[in-house]
């Protein structure tokens, strides 16, 4: 349980930009996750 309405906000923030959305596949980056997306990316780049 929350304290604060404030607390509650914050936690939900948080959870959204700092694990959904880096998870979350992207319809724009041929459904892969932002994470994933810019690991292949990087790694084109370095011929890894």
């Amino acid at each position: 349980m929350y304290s604060t309405r404030e607390a509650t906000k914050r936690d939900v923030f948080d959870y959204i930009e700092m694990f959904y959305n880096l998870r979350r596949r992207q319809s724009t980056s041929d459904d892969l996750s932002p994470v994933e997306y810019k690991r292949r990316h990087f790694q084109s780049l370095t011929g890894d």
